[in-house]
């Protein structure tokens, strides 16, 4: 596997738009992808009760059909809690795009995001998805633009591109992602949209999707809050020209890894782009007798609000790690548990057996003291593990989410 320059528009036949249409005060909120051929489509979307309207009209698509070939996306308004008019509006959006491409309209996805509760401005949408038609291009910069045009809160663009080999043809797998808040684990915890030329049937497209999320956007957090909006897009068009996937080969597992990267990137990066954050958390629980209990543990440390504030603070607090394990519903014996600190500075031992190992404050602050931090905790029951990332909690996300309407 190759790491390649790119994002969605890396793989072949795939061209993206990005806009300033006007639904923001400034700057990009209108983008499109699109694929010169029809696409098998999978996709995985928020566990909430409360779904935006486009959630519920792209998950009838890729439950119901299975193929897409274009998707509208905008942000500044998440077009959720907005009733029949909100569905409407996709019916609307997706309509105009399917005018405007040649396609039929089910075969449109849309995505929404920003403030809940407010209408989508169906007129100026539809007006940028006419501008946008000739801007597509398969170039990097144009999916460069579609990548900023889904901001919100973000402070950087999300993107990411892979080549491997299947079957002696070369493949493309590409991403791009949002989210900086309202970051959850549970399915899915912010707009995905991933593109490939490979050629895989829609079963397995969305067995690959399935398992790859759950070990990636499944084990961040930002905030505990689980978004109305969270939708991941994996299009497939087959232009690669390699033998279509329909079982669990060797084809399937090489591109599984490949787009096991993809997503563990997206995932990485949304994680260390949290709201307000100045350091990227990540937790990595070893000696597992599961992999169910490294993840529930890793899980409920990356969650904790004590532990995120003492990364914040460079404050090695190493209580409130193995307080967040205690509670986390996974049994384990709290006096077998080694704990480190590691980062670029530097690697320490905090406890062993569960106890303090009398180490250097301040060594232990120097290393907390870096952009990214990993808390590891072995527990000494088997030989599983697991990795789950967050961030730090800082004064930054408070005054980010109190301002975020006004």
């Amino acid at each position: 596997m190759e790491i390649i320059s790119g994002g969605v528009t890396a793989a072949q036949g795939f061209l993206a738009a990005g806009i300033a249409s006007g639904i923001k005060k400034s700057g990009r909120d209108m983008a499109m992808l699109y694929s010169s051929v029809p696409c098998r489509a999978a996709g995985t979307f928020t566990t909430n009760i409360v779904k935006a309207a486009p959630v519920l009209w792209d998950r009838r698509i890729v439950h119901e059909k299975g193929i897409a070939q274009a998707c509208v996306m905008n942000s500044g308004i998440a077009n959720a809690c907005t009733g029949e008019e909100g569905i409407r509006a996709c019916r609307q959006i997706a309509g105009e795009a399917g005018l405007a491409l040649g396609i039929p309209s089910d075969y449109v996805l849309t995505a929404s995001t920003g403030v809940i509760g407010r209408q989508l401005p169906v007129d100026i949408m539809k007006k940028g998805i006419r501008d946008m038609v000739p801007l597509l291009s398969d170039s990097e910069a144009a999916g460069t633009a579609a990548a900023t045009a889904i901001m919100t809160t973000d402070t950087k663009k999300k993107e990411i591109a892979v080549n491997l080999t299947l079957g002696g043809r070369k493949i493309t797998i590409g991403g791009m992602s949002k989210g900086a808040g309202m970051i959850h684990p549970k399915m899915c915890t912010m707009l995905a949209f991933i593109t490939t030329d490979a050629a895989v049937s829609q079963p397995m497209l969305q067995k690959a999707l399935s398992a790859s999320v759950e070990e990636s956007f499944n084990m961040i957090s930002v905030d505990g809050d689980t978004s109305t909006n969270d939708t991941c897009i994996l299009l497939a068009n087959g232009l690669a020209g390699n033998s279509e996937i329909t079982e669990e080969d060797s084809d399937f597992q090489a591109f599984c890894e490949g787009l096991d990267f993809v997503t563990r990137w997206l995932a990485r990066h949304m994680a260390a782009d949290g709201e307000g954050a100045t350091a990227l958390l990540e937790a990595k629980v070893i000696g597992a007798e599961s992999r169910a209990q490294a993840k529930v543990l890793a899980k409920s440390i990356i969650t904790s609000n004590l532990v995120k504030t003492a990364i914040a603070g460079h404050d090695a607090n190493w209580g409130r790690v193995l307080c967040a394990m205690g509670y986390s519903g996974a049994s384990f014996d709290p006096e077998k548990v080694d704990l480190y600190f590691e980062s670029a500075a530097g690697k320490i031992k905090i406890i062993g057996d569960g106890v303090d190992t009398g180490y250097s404050e301040e060594e232990a602050t120097k290393i907390l003291s870096e952009k990214e931090i990993t808390v590891t905790a072995d527990i000494k029951m088997g030989q599983e593990s697991a990795t789950a990332w967050g961030c730090d909690l800082t004064h930054g996300y408070i005054s980010i989410n109190a301002d975020y309407r006004s």
